[in-house]
């Protein structure tokens, strides 16, 4: 008797110890559960405003209603929405391209061919990211109409395919590129483009999909530059289309909500698609 209750006892004591961990974390989980429904609900409510009246989403109605397609069709015969979307679209991609390109490029000189010189030359291009855009966006615009680019969209991607942001990113990453490599690809009679693009861009794949993703939202929510450069209203992005539907004296917010659903979509696509890769290159990891 004495036995089975030694032995009962300590099975007892087995089984209850799991349990306070999970009791422990489940604060825990309960302050997340929470901050992850305030950052979730605005696109809960606009999701459901683009199915309703204006006069419902100023009455804060939170369930879907059955006015999508009549969205839908005033949105379609009020503004350009294709044409929006696909300036926009040529504009992110064209702008994360060539900022790819030439800002890990540049991160990777800065980092493998190392001097003092080039230290200079970045604390110099960091400076650069303390002076605000609009300190520069006139002599931007005087140059671009000097060589007759002013409402083109390549006024608008050029100025942000080289930012000090994106070098430096690509330039701290580089820190953790094992140069090993480096030294026995050049052993082996490999040139610097191929290795750059042979060994260096698949090491750093994470880092290229978080630059991707910053330069692509960046790109795509980009308003001020476009609506200074772009003088027509031929040529608009989805920021100016959605600025031009709340500019009127009367604004229908069910029209409104659901510009802003469609202008979501490309970037939430984006983000979720790149997502792991996206923190693995925030964090500086090299695989």
């Amino acid at each position: 008797m004495t036995e089975t209750m030694a032995m009962t006892v300590p099975e007892k004591a087995r089984t209850r110890r799991p349990v306070r961990p999970k009791l422990r974390r489940l604060p825990g989980y309960l302050f997340l559960t929470v901050f992850a429904v305030f950052s979730v609900f605005p696109l809960y409510f606009m999701a459901v405003s683009a199915t309703n009246t204006s006069s419902d989403v100023l009455a804060s109605k939170m369930l879907p209603g059955g006015e999508l397609f009549a969205n839908f069709e005033k949105l379609f015969a009020a503004q350009d929405v294709v044409g929006a979307m696909w300036n926009s679209f040529a504009i992110a991609a064209g702008t994360t391209v060539l900022a790819l390109i030439i800002c890990s490029i540049a991160g990777y000189g800065f980092e493998v061919f190392h001097s003092k010189g080039k230290d200079v030359v970045m604390s110099i291009l960091l400076l650069a990211m303390f002076i605000p855009f609009a300190a520069v966006m006139i002599p931007l615009f005087q140059m671009f109409a000097k060589v007759g680019m002013v409402n083109s969209l390549g006024a608008v991607i050029i100025p942000a395919i080289a930012t000090p942001f994106l070098i430096l990113l690509f330039r701290q990453s580089s820190r953790s590129f094992p140069h090993e490599i480096i030294e026995a690809a050049r052993i082996d009679g490999l040139g610097e483009v191929s290795i750059f693009a042979r060994i260096y861009i698949p090491t750093m794949r994470a880092t290229f999909a978080a630059a991707a993703v910053i330069t692509f939202l960046t790109a795509w929510n980009n308003f001020l530059w476009p609506k200074v450069i772009l003088v027509s209203n031929d040529i608009i992005t989805m920021p100016m289309l959605i600025s031009n539907l709340s500019a009127g004296y009367v604004t229908d917010y069910g029209v409104l909500m659901l510009a802003v659903l469609l202008a979501s979509l490309p970037t939430m696509i984006i983000f979720f698609a790149l997502q792991r890769a996206f923190a693995e290159g925030i964090t500086g990891a090299v695989k």
